[in-house]
């Protein structure tokens, strides 16, 4: 089986590497940010991608989605430290093959790892669950950042951790006017006034 792990902390990507090669016989490879995994996809070929969501640059969203666009067929993974109801349905519904948190357990990674790199999906209870929810229940209801776009949620989740609309902009490579856009957009969806109010918010639930 040959791996490739995407994950901006070299300790998480060794631990995990550690953890697997233990236990099956596996090629590991890394990557420390989005845009080096691409990179690494479009030479190489893997039997599935173990995918972070919270890195520099490009989270694991819009790279997944990237991802499934250059490589439609290649297994993902996310091994994330955000609870599954934050990011879950979102990842699965952008082409993620499952979604796992990082406090799981060793035979819980390694059956989810096996399990997505044989072709199928890896649902633990809570993400079924989460997901029924989310095909079962008006958009409307839910969490406040349920009604985002991905990339309204993106950039939510950035300005929950201080950045300003300039550093964003430079970021995911848009124009201020662009970001002060979305920003609008999605304070009116959630119904709050001020970034703080969404850092509050975005603090509370975890998400940040």
């Amino acid at each position: 089986m040959k791996i490739l792990m995407i994950d901006d902390h070299t300790v998480v990507r060794r631990g995990v590497c550690q953890l697997i090669s233990s236990r099956v016989e596996v090629e590991f490879d890394e990557a420390s940010s989005g845009q080096e995994g691409l990179q690494k996809i479009a030479h190489n070929a893997y039997d599935i991608v173990l995918l972070d969501i919270s890195m520099p640059g490009r989270n694991g969203l819009e790279i997944l989605k990237l991802m499934k666009a250059s490589a439609p067929r290649l297994p993902v993974l996310i091994l994330s430290m955000h609870p599954e109801e934050h990011y879950a349905v979102r990842a699965l519904k952008n082409g993620a093959s499952g979604y796992i948190t990082k406090d799981c357990t060793p035979d819980e990674l390694i059956a989810a790892v096996q399990q997505v790199a044989g072709g199928k999906k890896y649902i633990s209870p809570n993400l079924q669950s989460l997901a029924i929810d989310a095909l079962s229940h008006d958009s409307t209801e839910g969490n406040l950042h349920d009604v985002l776009s991905d990339r309204e949620f993106q950039i939510a989740s950035l300005i929950a951790t201080g950045k300003t609309v300039g550093q964003i902009a430079e970021e995911l490579s848009l124009s201020v006017q662009t970001i002060s856009t979305y920003r609008a957009r999605l304070l009116i969806k959630m119904n709050m006034k001020t970034n703080a109010e969404l850092a509050t918010y975005c603090i509370r639930l975890g998400i940040v």
